[in-house]
């Protein structure tokens, strides 16, 4: 089995490393960070924290380079998705393309691409510390299931959650990932940009009584979205938010959205409480409070600039 990872940040490089180690797995990156390239080329994709891990892969930042593939795992940032499956799709003609990546619409911009794709939800994160090394911060599980308009085979699905799990990834196939999508997109909306416009770790966030509140307000606005399309979570977002919070989990962990806004890179509150906010306007679900908070973040972004 080929499988390329597109985008080898913190998560791609979590998948990248672990699929490494089998022996029937050969795995490729692609990532437009020439030194990370560089040092993987040179060194292996070492991961250190919750795992210690170094996986010897090949990787480029010439999209041009990778070779046909059975599968792709893409992972880089939701505004940049379109641009880096159009960049790689040939590599994919006759493969199949799947998304770990937070927020929602990746599946629909992959599809413009690729024929055959499987809607993905992951809850590892971690964070680079140096190109070539990545600290993981936090394992969890992933999902794995058939993009509906334009679905992947699920004996393909199966088949690439097998290698996943085989690997160190723990991954479950299911017919209808979008509960398990929503789940994590309700998470990452309530939690994310608050850690983002206060500097606060997760676990700081939760144990504020007066930003528990908020969260919770968060996750009701989007439980009452994902009702309305008829999807079932396959959990309480409150349960996960909670566990989280606990200090061998993710206590100290600080958000990809606050990691962003410390480098002053543009955050993905436009595909996590952006897109809340435009699934409850098509479906006349009231979002004030996810609405309101993407003013805010985007005016954090607009600071940088003006």
């Amino acid at each position: 089995m080929r499988v390329a990872i597109i985008g080898c940040g913190a998560v791609g490089s979590l998948f990248a490393a672990n699929l490494a180690q089998l022996d029937d797995v050969e795995v490729w990156a692609y990532d437009l960070s020439r030194e990370h390239v560089d040092a993987i080329n040179a060194n292996g994709l070492r991961l250190s924290g919750a795992g210690e891990v170094v996986g010897r892969l090949r990787a480029t930042t010439d999209a041009a380079e990778l070779p046909p593939c059975e599968f792709g795992i893409v992972a880089t940032k939701a505004m940049h998705t379109s641009a880096a499956v159009a960049a790689t799709a040939h590599a994919f003609a006759n493969g199949c393309v799947a998304t770990v990546q937070n927020g929602l619409g990746n599946e629909e911009a992959i599809a413009e691409h690729v024929a055959r794709v499987i809607r993905g939800t992951t809850f590892p994160a971690g964070k680079i510390l140096a190109p070539g090394h990545v600290q993981w911060d936090v394992k969890g599980d992933t999902t794995l299931g058939p993009f509906e308009p334009q679905p992947a085979p699920f004996a393909e699905v199966e088949r690439l959650a097998d290698a996943c799990t085989r690997g160190g990834m723990p991954t479950t196939a299911v017919t209808d990932a979008r509960g398990p999508q929503w789940r994590k997109v309700i998470f990452n909306a309530a939690t994310n940009p608050i850690g983002a416009l206060t500097g606060l770790t997760h676990g700081r966030v939760v144990e504020r009584p007066d930003l528990r509140k908020l969260v919770s307000g968060l996750v009701d606005e989007g439980k009452a979205v994902a009702a309305a399309q008829g999807i079932e979570l396959d959990a309480d977002p409150e349960d996960l938010i909670d566990h989280a919070a606990k200090p061998e989990v993710a206590y100290d962990h600080k958000a990809s959205m606050l990691q962003d806004v410390e480098a002053r890179r543009t955050t993905e509150i436009d595909y996590l409480n952006g897109g809340i906010v435009r699934f409850g306007r098509e479906h006349g679900v009231p979002t004030p409070l996810n609405q309101a908070i993407w003013a805010l973040v985007k005016g954090v972004e607009d600071s940088w600039t003006k």
